[in-house]
């Protein structure tokens, strides 16, 4: 089949006809078209990886982040007063269906895990005197009816709770297997209640039931209805509590035990089916049924005027958005460098596509062909390589990344497959208009509008943030970084030409002219002379300054994550014992003697009281440790520091107070300058503030209302603080090694009473966080993309110096050039822009996070609350540079290893083919 003839400049058709103009052109040039067709699959399947990358990873975040919630916050929690004398168990049931027909349409509850039943107000302290009673403190029973208690349990003897005999019979009650084995109670035995108004109570145990499995949702915010609780009194006494379950027919009898009772119904929504894309329509739906127009249609429909819907789901959304948009900037900054890069590549391809086929584009204007007909013949000369590649990617990407979310990856895709279309036809049409004007001017021009989009994106981060709380991704915020990298670009661009001058006559000075040359011609095509440069020098510091940027927020991060540790811990590692004892000196030994560990021994009381103070006598914490190790543990975890030498005076006399550090808001509150301190156990010494202190190692915060002393000869009046209840490590410590080591000096039945915590720990679960992780991961692919197109883009500037560099060899071949000396020579053309973007994008990177580090707020992909701001660090943006610069290294040195010969080779035999 002929195509038609070019259409001339009057509208008028040649009547000659010609091939096939796709056909013939790609017959023509098979390679290239392949190469075109590649690096549009690539750039397209990366377009559209990124939207499917980013759903799926906020969905992963924040169902992770409501299931680590637990079900209760993530339920909703209806309520009512229960009908005393006329409640039913169908009743119950007709309620929570009626409950689950109005949930939805932006959130749905999984019907099979729904909780409903009824529940005592109060439980009751039981007088059987052959119940266990750790602290001589007699058990409490609460009682409870669950509808749905015999799916989730299994008899194991006796009988389940039925209809008492009468009125007066004891109320018939099942306990947990595990709760009776606790209380030592028995089926048969009756529960003697404390009479309360004068009333006594009774229930008998009827039955015992095993639970299925305690980690079931079911149990969840049970009142010790698996098993029996330990709790403490305000005195610090144990005791313990259970709960036991009733039949249907003990309904109106529960209210007289507990002080009444309440009816319950927990529906658990189902987070599975939760969007990030679609949270506002999810907690608008379940704010309407916590506390709006769905709720109030409820309350009639139900014809229960107290009727309570509670629920966290609301404040749980709107924080699973605020860090969503805290986390899009910092996560976004990786993509957009790798779009500008590839933006980059582009308009390479294009320039080395145009230079090629200038001619013949031209020849085509001259012999009558117009603007828009060899426009349309490369658009549909660029479709039939673009558009299948295009195709492709995308359903690659789909397959590759499920997500229900389709409309962003095919606006990604259709971007990124437009201007992979478009890129070569606009460079043509370049070529066939005439000049506006200087080339100079123009560029005078776009680099004063970049330099003034970069000083107005630096001001409004340094005024806003990069996260504004309560906006959306701000595209300038973003781009930030990518301006600042332009800036430097450009002004690498001017500078280098003079720079690779100078070295260029510092080479002419020395024996041999190789490097001279290569120096000279690397100064006149960074000048412009020898094509644009300012194109590749770009791609790279886009590269760098993304790469060096982000590896500072993430390694920020870690620095910060490791900070916080340290801070929660105390050290790097802790043991605590409960309150009122302490730690086995065995066991103090054994951790001092890890290898590589020292050890930091505390003793602390927070049942002191501080006398003398004008604001009555306040409640305080008294830390005692030994000045010189505890100010060391202060300067290494960064909290609290302080000067040794505060506390390291002599022992006082009789009638001297105590040299301590007392916290910022306890300071100067003593008319006399002293104050007096009696202990929880009742000893007492005066105190004399000779500093002060705003945090503490031993505590976690801001301690407040916190007395540091020394401990030594001058404590000696007071023997209980040389028994240390705390040990603070500093080094790698690894949490099961302490385990083991409790394990060894205490015995197996004392051993929950003591607190091992590593800061290593601590990290981990910091950085356990999906929402960190798919911002790190998106990151590195990120930095991993741009540098594979900046890449491609030194290998596109060296393919198009190429047939220039070839003959210039191939002369210099001739006059006795030898093999050794064309590679050194093309070395020293090539390498020294490659460095020197380099090193420009690590300054540009140090140069971002000078300007926009004060603005970031690095407390979301922390994990924890820390200091506003970025510091910059030289590890990171070298690692980038120099990792960059290595591979442009041997991806020049792979060019010319492999197409340096060949090409001089083809020069040398231009005049044999002749």
């Amino acid at each position: 089949m002929t195509g038609p003839a070019l259409t001339t400049g009057s509208g008028r058709r040649s009547a000659v006809r010609t091939a096939p103009w796709v056909r013939t052109r790609l017959r023509s040039a098979p390679v290239s078209a392949l190469l075109a067709a590649a690096l549009a699959f690539v750039t397209v399947f990366l377009a559209a990886a990124l939207p499917r990358a980013v759903d799926r990873g906020a969905d992963q975040a924040l169902r992770s982040f409501l299931n680590h919630q637990g079900p209760g916050p993530t339920s909703l929690l209806a309520t009512a007063g229960a009908r005393y004398g006329k409640e039913t168990p169908q009743e119950l049931d007709e309620v929570l269906t009626t409950l689950i027909a109005h949930t939805g349409p932006g959130f749905s509850v999984v019907a099979s895990d729904a909780v409903h039943g009824s529940l005592g107000t109060k439980p009751r302290t039981l007088a059987n005197p052959e119940l266990a009673r750790p602290d001589e403190i007699p058990p409490l029973l609460r009682l409870a009816h669950l509808r749905q208690a015999g799916a989730h349990t299994s008899l194991v003897a006796g009988q389940w709770p039925g209809a008492p005999a009468d009125k007066d019979a004891p109320l018939p009650v099942a306990l947990s297997q595990s709760a009776a084995q606790t209380l030592n109670a028995r089926v048969g035995m009756v529960l003697e209640a404390f009479p309360d108004l004068g009333i006594a109570q009774r229930a008998e145990v009827v039955g015992l039931y095993k639970v299925t499995d305690e980690a079931e949702a079911f149990w969840a915010d049970m009142p010790c209805l698996a098993s029996a609780c330990l709790a403490y009194n305000n005195k610090g006494k144990a005791y313990w509590q259970t709960s036991g379950l009733v039949g249907a027919d003990s309904l109106g009898r529960m209210s007289t035990w507990g002080q009444g009772s309440e009816d319950f119904w927990r529906l658990p929504v189902d987070t599975g089916k939760l969007r990030a894309d679609s949270l506002s329509a999810g907690a608008k739906d379940i704010s309407s049924y916590v506390a709006g127009p769905t709720a109030s249609k409820l309350t009639w429909t139900i014809s229960r005027m107290d009727l309570r819907i509670t629920s966290r789901l609301p404040q749980l959304i709107t924080e699973v958005q605020a860090r969503q948009q805290a986390a899009a900037p910092l996560g976004a900054i990786g993509p957009a460098g790798v779009a500008g890069v590839a933006l980059v590549v582009f308009c390479l391809a294009a320039a080395l596509t145009g230079d090629r086929r200038e001619a013949e584009i031209l020849l085509l204007r001259a012999r009558g062909g117009s603007r828009r007909g060899i426009l349309g013949r490369l658009l549909g000369e660029g479709a039939v390589t673009v558009l299948p590649a295009a195709a492709l990617a995308t359903a690659a990407a789909v397959l590759l990344l499920p997500t229900p979310r389709l409309a962003g990856t095919l606006y990604a895709a259709a971007a990124a497959a437009l201007f992979a279309l478009l890129a070569f036809p606009l460079r043509a049409a370049v070529l066939l208009c005439a000049p506006r004007g200087p080339v100079a001017r123009r560029r005078l021009v776009g680099e004063v509008l970049v330099v003034a989009a970069t000083v107005a994106a630096v001001l409004e981060v340094r005024r806003r943030g990069v996260a504004p709380a309560g906006e959306g991704l701000d595209p300038l915020l973003v781009a930030a970084p990518l301006l600042i990298a332009l800036c430097g670009g450009l002004l690498l661009a001017r500078v280098q030409p003079a720079l690779i001058g100078v070295l260029a006559r510092a080479a002419r000075r020395r024996a041999g002219l190789v490097g001279f040359l290569g120096l000279a011609r690397a100064a006149r095509t960074s000048g412009g002379r020898g094509g644009p440069s300012v194109l590749p020098l770009v791609a790279l510091l886009l590269a760098v300054t993304t790469g060096g940027f982000g590896a500072t927020v993430l390694a920020s991060v870690d620095d910060s994550r490791v900070r916080v540790a340290r801070q929660t811990v105390g050290g790097d590692a802790q043991l605590a014992v409960a309150r009122g004892q302490e730690l086995p000196e065995a066991l103090m030994k054994a951790a001092d003697a890890l290898p590589g560990v020292r050890g930091v021994r505390v003793w602390s009381d927070a049942d002191a009281f501080l006398f003398g103070s004008v604001q009555g006598s306040p409640r305080v914490t008294v830390v005692v440790a030994e000045p010189e190790a505890y100010a060391e543990l202060a300067r290494y975890v960064g909290r609290g520091r302080f000067d040794p030498a505060l506390l390291s005076a002599g022992p006082p006399g009789p009638d001297e107070p105590v040299p301590a550090l007392f916290s910022s808001d306890l300071t100067g509150r003593a008319a006399d300058g002293s104050y007096r301190l009696r202990l929880g156990n009742g000893g007492e010494l005066r105190a004399k503030p000779v500093g002060s202190f705003d945090g503490t190692p031993a505590l976690p915060g801001e301690a407040h209302g916190t007395v540091i002393l020394p401990a030594g000869p001058t404590l000696a009046h007071v023997p209980q603080v040389a028994r240390p209840n705390q040990w603070f490590g500093i080094g790698k410590v690894e949490g099961a090694r302490l385990q083991a080591l409790v394990r060894d000096a205490v015995p197996a039945a004392a051993v929950d009473g003591y607190a091992v915590r590593t800061g290593q720990e601590v990290a981990s679960a910091l950085a356990a966080d999906p929402l960190q992780r798919a911002a790190a991961r998106l990151f590195w692919v990120s930095v991993a993309g741009a540098a594979g197109f900046a890449l491609l883009a030194v290998l596109l500037t060296l393919v198009r110096a190429a047939p220039e560099r070839a003959a210039l060899l191939a002369r210099l071949r001739t006059m006795g050039l030898r093999p050794r000396q064309g590679f050194l020579l093309i070395l020293a053309e090539a390498l020294p822009q490659a460095l020197a973007a380099a090193f420009g994008g690590a300054l540009a990177a140090a140069a971002a996070v000078a300007l926009l580090g004060p603005a970031i707020d690095l407390t979301t992909l922390v994990g924890s609350p820390v200091p506003t701001g970025l510091p910059l660090a030289a590890g990171p943006v070298l690692a980038q540079a120099l990792g960059l610069a290595g591979l442009v290294a041997v991806a020049v040195l792979a060019e010319a290893v492999v197409t340096g010969r060949r090409q001089i080779t083809t020069e040398l035999r231009a005049g044999d083919q002749s």
